[in-house]
């Protein structure tokens, strides 16, 4: 009865698997890190150990995040502040964020501020792969995109004829002549800048001897049943696919005046006649005429 069971323990055990053995780490490494810990409530800031005791992390990289968790936001953690900070140059310190980056604890954008600059924007993930993208953004003003910023551009208008020549005259008759329209139907009202591209158009209908009256009419009967959603673009198709014909060459009224020929002396007669080429006859001593035969 007197041998040593060397299976039976040596005293009881605690159901309690943490309480087993309190100091056996430290009875197996004697010279480790004992803990003399005090409870922070001001000033402090909670770190994972995902953080600290990270596996492919350098040392630097580790401390470097642990600062960045610490700093208020809108601290400057660009590459100079952060050498300004501590001893390790620029070279180690932008390696560290590279790290940190890569693992998720940083992300860094590029973003234009109002003022048209290009800045870094720096993101600390205490914990990556968990964003809490409404609490990012909650203080962070909306930025304005060239959406928001202007309009987009309006599909421009079909092309309009454009007259033989040009008068301020002409083109204020032709402005007339758009204005009125919208006394005729209230949906042809025009901006100016419409009407002044459209002015050109109409000018070509008035330099053909066409009258206002007809060309108000042409352009503002037979309106489709539809609304028109951009009153200048049916317009310029109006003014283009509807232009009517010049008038006849040299009728009284026709703006083209009759080419008139210089005076010369017929080489029968020695009368005066209009002729285009010198040391011709008139019609009476031309004996290829009918009248002359």
């Amino acid at each position: 009865m007197d041998t040593e069971n060397p299976s039976a323990p040596p005293h009881a055990q605690s159901r309690i698997p943490g309480k087993n053995h309190p100091h056996r780490d430290r009875q197996a490494h004697p010279g480790g890190v004992v803990h003399d810990n005090a409870r922070h409530t001001t000033r402090f800031t909670v770190i994972g150990n995902h953080l600290t005791q990270h596996r492919e992390l350098s040392l630097l990289a580790i401390g470097l995040a642990c600062h960045i968790q610490s700093l208020p936001t809108g601290a400057p953690v660009d590459i100079k502040s952060l050498t300004a900070r501590f001893p390790e140059g620029p070279t180690r310190i932008a390696a560290a964020l590279r790290e940190l980056e890569a693992h998720g604890y940083l992300r860094r954008t590029r973003e234009r501020v109002p003022d048209g600059r290009i800045v870094t924007r720096t993101v600390s993930c205490n914990m990556p792969g968990h964003r809490t993208a409404p609490a990012e953004t909650s203080n962070r003003p909306a930025r304005r995109t060239a959406a928001t910023d202007k309009p987009p551009p309006r599909k421009r208008l079909p092309a309009v004829p454009q007259p033989s020549k040009t008068s301020p005259a002409l083109l204020q008759a032709a402005l007339d002549v758009l204005a009125d329209l919208r006394r005729r139907d209230p949906h042809l009202l025009l901006s100016a800048t419409d009407a002044e591209y459209l002015a050109p158009g109409v000018a070509a209908w008035l330099e053909r001897d066409i009258a206002p009256t007809a060309v108000r009419h042409a352009l503002a009967e037979n309106l489709p049943s539809e609304p028109l959603i951009r009153p200048a673009a049916f317009l310029a198709h109006r003014l283009a696919a509807q232009l009517p014909p010049p008038p006849p060459f040299g009728s009284p009224t026709s703006q083209t005046p009759a080419v008139r020929h210089p005076l010369r002396n017929c080489d029968g007669c020695d009368r005066a006649f209009r002729s285009p080429e010198p040391g011709s006859r008139c019609g009476d001593c031309r004996s290829d005429l009918p009248e002359a035969a």
